[in-house]
């Protein structure tokens, strides 16, 4: 593929991070790759049919336009990836198999050679999701972000077959990159070593799964199955959707630790922020040990930055990076493995296609595009649903309640007013963050709230304290 194209992808998806927020193209867009442009058709890739059901409801129109704007395609092909490149000699598996080589923490996990099929529905309940065999604690590089949860993941992946669970459910959370699945996925591999039956699913697969065990009249041999087993661990349970499949979530998840059976989750947000779920979902996993994995500091890219120079070397002997190369990066390119790997993954391109050797100048050339730049950070709905719900004595789940009292009314037009100035997200998106509302009521929200900092003195300088602790938080 020549340089156009590939300029034209990097364009197309700058813009729609800065249209869409951060928050919402980290959960949905990261593993979304450009596959090549035939004639006026730019055909994309995504590793799951969940993703590309779920891109080509919402954005397929708005990647269609992006792509017309910078290279003049007129359609946008959204296809499932059935095969990838993967290092030479390292076979998906799943959680019965033992567990052999290494990766980094938080790098990026290679998608499935194959078409994930949904979870068995009878036979062996070893039937999971794949498992990376890089995905060890052993390969797992550790810093203060993410010694707490290791630690955690550990104590429960060690324990014996009967000796019942150690915390239940242990629920990590972290933003992309930071290593949760990497934690889930070397407590799956370890469990048949201490005689422990586990299965590791996605959201994705639970749903599939269900959903399949429906339509075949096969539900409560599906049930069955999951709750014979002594781990759960489920993956990205923030995109659980589905009344009926969150319900049966629920009620796995409440046989499993009833019957004293040892659950596993990791999400993108703590469990009270999993606005989706109902609030004794939410309740239940808030009642097990939480933990978040924090930003990797310098120290931890660093290391993990050289763990994987040396894997890399080993695929492309002579690639070789040095220190002062590897301090740049760390400090300039991202605070997640995936920024870090994307970074490597620059210099070895250039180093493989031009035959240089990689300094310090090549480098800041190579990887300009991905430094962080100066700017104030970017601000989540989240982060303004916390601060205003503190700052009028309610709580989070009465903004985004039906409530219409006016003591909820008042700051859940404020949160849509400030949601609206101080992020990137649109008037629907706003919507479904704050409890499902149409986008007409956001607007409405939006345009009483302009009106009275026009004319209330009062409420304009509580706008502009509510925005100045957003802004500082």
């Amino acid at each position: 593929m020549d340089t156009a194209p590939r300029d034209a992808w990097e364009k197309v998806r700058r813009r729609l991070r800065a249209e869409i927020g951060e928050e919402v193209y980290s959960s949905w867009f990261p593993r979304l790759e450009l596959d090549g442009i035939f004639g006026a058709t730019a055909r994309l890739s995504v590793p799951t049919r969940f993703l590309k059901t779920w891109i080509q409801q919402h954005y397929i129109e708005r990647l269609t336009a992006l792509w017309s704007e910078e290279l003049g395609v007129e359609r946008v092909d959204l296809i499932v990836r059935t095969a990838v490149m993967r290092a030479p000699g390292l076979p998906m598996r799943h959680a019965a198999v033992p567990t052999p080589m290494v990766r980094p923490a938080g790098e990026p996990r290679p998608a499935a050679s194959t078409p994930i099929p949904a979870p068995s529905l009878s036979g062996d309940v070893g039937g999971g999701s794949p498992l990376d065999p890089r995905l060890t604690f052993a390969s797992y590089r550790l810093g203060d972000s993410n010694r707490l949860a290791h630690a955690a993941a550990l104590k429960v992946a060690a324990a014996p077959a009967g000796a019942g669970p150690v915390f239940n459910p242990l629920y990590l959370h972290a933003a992309v990159g930071l290593g949760k699945t990497h934690l889930l996925q070397a407590i799956a591999a370890a469990g048949p070593e201490h005689g422990r039956r586990v299965v590791y699913l996605t959201a994705e697969r639970f749903m599939y799964g269900f959903v399949a065990a429906l339509k075949t009249q096969s539900a409560i041999a599906f049930k069955e199955q999951l709750r014979g087993i002594d781990t759960l661990v489920i993956d990205d349970l923030q995109f659980l959707q589905g009344k009926s499949v969150q319900q049966e979530f629920c009620h796995t998840l409440n046989a499993l630790m009833d019957s004293g059976r040892q659950v596993v989750i990791a999400a993108d947000r703590p469990p009270t922020e999993l606005d989706a779920l109902e609030e004794r979902v939410r309740s239940r996993l808030a009642g097990g040990l939480v933990v978040e994995i924090a930003p990797l500091d310098e120290e931890l890219r660093i290391d993990i930055l050289s763990a994987r120079v040396g894997a890399l070397a080993l695929q492309h002997p002579g690639f070789n990076v040095p220190p002062d190369v590897l301090s740049f990066i760390a400090r300039n390119c991202g605070q997640n493995g995936r920024d870090l790997d994307g970074a490597l993954n620059r210099l070895l391109a250039h180093n493989q296609l031009t035959s240089r050797a990689i300094t310090l100048e090549m480098a800041e050339t190579a990887v300009r595009d991905l430094v962080r730049s100066s700017e104030p950070k970017r601000v989540r709905v989240d982060d303004i649903l916390r601060i205003v719900a503190k700052h009028y004595n309610v709580t989070r789940a009465d903004i985004l309640s039906q409530r219409r009292t006016a003591n909820v009314v008042k700051p859940r037009q404020i949160a849509m007013y400030l949601a609206k100035m101080l992020t990137l997200r649109s008037l629907p998106e706003i919507g479904r963050r704050f409890g499902g509302r149409d986008h007409t009521t956001v607007l409405h929200a939006v345009r009483k709230i302009e009106g009275l900092v026009g004319s209330d003195r009062a409420v304009a300088d509580e706008i502009e304290t509510l925005k100045r602790l957003v802004s500082d938080d």
